[in-house]
């Protein structure tokens, strides 16, 4: 079986976007009308999963064969994410100051231990939409998994496009960490809480 990274189509509702890890060459992939065990796997994916599948493209629609979970990464996108956790913002004004198209900096936690990375990308001028191209797979963000040193997966990635000119890529090393659930409270919405969920202290210099 190949494997796949999944994402969610931007083309329908009712199919998965798959990329090769390799070659992040595009495969849509019908996500219902399936039956038994296949059912269930297919019903229990989320984007950012790793799978191992064999995709029958005879069909007019290409279907799963087989599924496995190799690995339960996560991808999670949000718009209008404002305001930057601190380590985000910190690392864009870095970014901005040095003149360049990318920055990076760790993440850390309480402790000082390091639990996650954060990348900037400025905007691209004109009519690309940066973030949209992440979320629907023309960009690959596999090479900033890959990049990932001295911890295991799975991780917890997430896309933000806040109001300053530019797309951040947090990847919270532990999901359903701290980090992780922290920065889910704060953009998608999932906490009552209005303290910001803390994320300053969570995310700071690295």
């Amino acid at each position: 079986m190949e494997r796949y990274r999944v994402l969610a189509s931007p083309r329908a509702g009712d199919e998965w976007l798959l990329l090769e890890p390799g070659s992040a060459d595009p495969a849509y992939v019908a996500s219902d009308g399936y039956d038994g065990d296949l059912a269930e796997r297919v019903a229990g994916l989320e984007p950012g999963n790793l799978v191992a599948a064999e995709v029958d493209f005879r069909a007019e629609r290409p279907r799963f064969g087989a599924l496995e979970l190799v690995e339960d990464t996560r991808f999670t996108f949000a718009r209008e994410a404002d305001p930057l956790f601190q380590a985000a913002r910190e690392c864009w004004e870095a970014t901005q100051s040095a003149g360049e198209a990318m920055g990076s900096r760790l993440t850390r936690d309480t402790d000082g231990g390091v639990n996650g990375v954060v990348y900037t990308f400025a905007e691209q001028r004109g009519e690309r939409d940066l973030f949209a191209e992440f979320q629907d797979g023309l960009r690959p963000l596999e090479p900033l998994v890959a990049r990932i040193e001295g911890a295991e997966p799975p991780y917890e990635l997430f896309v933000l496009d806040p109001s300053e000119p530019c797309v951040v890529v947090c990847i919270a090393l532990e999901r359903d960490g701290l980090l992780a659930t922290t920065l889910r409270d704060t953009y998608l919405g999932e906490s009552e809480d209005e303290e910001f969920g803390g994320l300053s202290d969570l995310a700071g210099p690295g």
